[in-house]
């Protein structure tokens, strides 16, 4: 019966590439029409390009925040095999861009295949890695059996897993188990993922802690945002980062609403080719705007309310200029983004209802004093306003999410002790 159903998983899934073959083309020229990204380096995707590099210490991120929470391992995994090429590989325009930017001066940067086993033996055949390691929840069936058979360890890294995509893995039961159990190590990032992940059908989990923990903020950004509050003046400010969509309309209504007259919003969209949209959804509600882009030309104004972020790379640089944080994507039901780079920054953190992304971090943040939890886009503005008048309890929060942010470092060492072993085997 396991066998049987086995094979069923794996027809369907072999069905559903079959027929979302002939989209791809499709979908990568309507999303390269806002982002230009998707038109490039198509022969990378289809596994057609040349090797980048043979023999790599390899790691797939699939976008942004799992490129930029790779960097402390990617370090640690350098500082113990100085030698060793590294080979990065991604998904997404954002996701290389950013590879490019932390590490394009060492690294290999290339898009990875997409999941069609012809595809994926080819890479891994010219590639040759010492060793895979995916961050977070990345288990493609075809390039995971691709590996076994051509004896390439896989580490799933950094790992999570909400009980909502458990469910959804759960739904092909036999191919999700087969798949994790081809993956040597699983370093969880919680006890929860590991019991999520340990019910599914890996093996070898190992508890090691977030990553994004031991991402320390970059000087030049923290400074870049001293200057920008200097610029600002005395204004109260209050950040608004990596919102998604149907989260600004709602949040820039209650900021005209309630917010004090003299506050700025900045707005940060998750997404660039979402800035041209979000820049007029600020002129529909009424608030004067002015560009982080057109900034450096031109000062901030007295009479600007929103300072719209439309500028990849530095989120830091914001969080070290604002003076409460709101975390977005929790607004809407999408899970939540990374709390923990405004809370090593020591800044007060708002965060939706759904975090279920970073439920661990969330309520741990919560636990120490570092964050609050608001309802809907009223209650943010009510809490940050409060927050705004209130600085002995900026200052407390501000500690609490320093402190939070430093006792749970170390994850990058634990994962490159788990990675060290497969690399004596290579």
């Amino acid at each position: 019966m396991p066998t049987l159903r086995l094979l069923f998983d794996w027809t369907l899934y072999r069905l559903a590439l079959l027929l979302a073959a002939p989209l791809i083309p499709l979908r990568l020229l309507w999303r390269g029409r806002r982002e230009r990204g998707y038109l490039a380096h198509w022969s990378e995707r289809l596994a057609l390009a040349p090797a980048p590099v043979t023999g790599a210490l390899w790691v797939h991120a699939v976008s942004v925040g799992e490129m930029r929470a790779a960097q402390p391992l990617i370090a640690a995994l350098r500082e113990a095999h100085p030698d060793a090429p590294v080979l990065l590989t991604c998904m997404t325009p954002t996701g290389r861009a950013t590879a490019e930017s932390l590490y394009g001066d060492f690294a290999r940067i290339v898009y990875l295949p997409y999941d069609y086993a012809v595809l994926v033996r080819r890479f891994l055949r010219r590639a040759r890695p010492r060793v895979g390691i995916l961050m977070e929840t990345e288990l493609w069936p075809s390039l995971i059996h691709a590996a076994a058979r051509q004896n390439v360890p896989l580490v799933l890294a950094n790992a999570r897993l909400s009980e909502r995509s458990a469910r959804g893995y759960a739904r092909l039961p036999a191919l999700t188990r087969a798949c994790l159990a081809r993956i040597e190590v699983v370093a969880a990032q919680s006890e929860a993922d590991a019991a999520r992940l340990l019910r599914l059908g890996a093996s070898s989990v190992h508890v090691t802690g977030n990553l994004k923990f031991d991402i320390a903020p970059p000087a030049d950004l923290l400074a870049r945002g001293a200057v920008w509050r200097a610029q600002w003046g005395e204004r109260p400010v209050l950040l608004a980062a990596s919102t998604r969509e149907g989260e600004e309309a709602p949040i820039l209504q209650a900021f005209a609403d309630s917010a004090p007259a003299d506050a700025l919003l900045v707005l940060v969209p998750r997404h660039p080719q979402r800035f041209e949209g979000v820049a007029g959804l600020i002129d529909a509600a009424g608030l004067a705007v002015q560009r982080r882009s057109m900034l450096d030309a031109t000062p901030l104004r007295a009479e600007t309310r929103v300072l719209l972020g439309d500028s990849l790379g530095e989120m830091f640089a914001y969080y070290a200029a604002c003076d409460v944080a709101f975390v977005g994507g929790s607004l809407a039901p999408l899970g939540g983004q990374n709390l923990i780079e405004a809370a090593s920054v020591g800044r007060p953190v708002l965060v939706g209802p759904h975090t279920f992304n970073f439920e661990e971090a969330t309520r741990l943040a919560i636990e120490s004093g570092a964050a609050l939890r608001v309802d809907d886009a009223g209650a943010l503005v009510r809490e940050a306003s409060r927050l705004l008048r209130d600085a002995p309890a900026r200052v407390r929060m501000g500690e609490a999410g320093r402190a939070f942010a430093a006792s749970h470092a170390g994850a990058a060492v634990r994962v490159a002790g788990l990675v060290a072993p497969l690399l004596k085997r290579s």
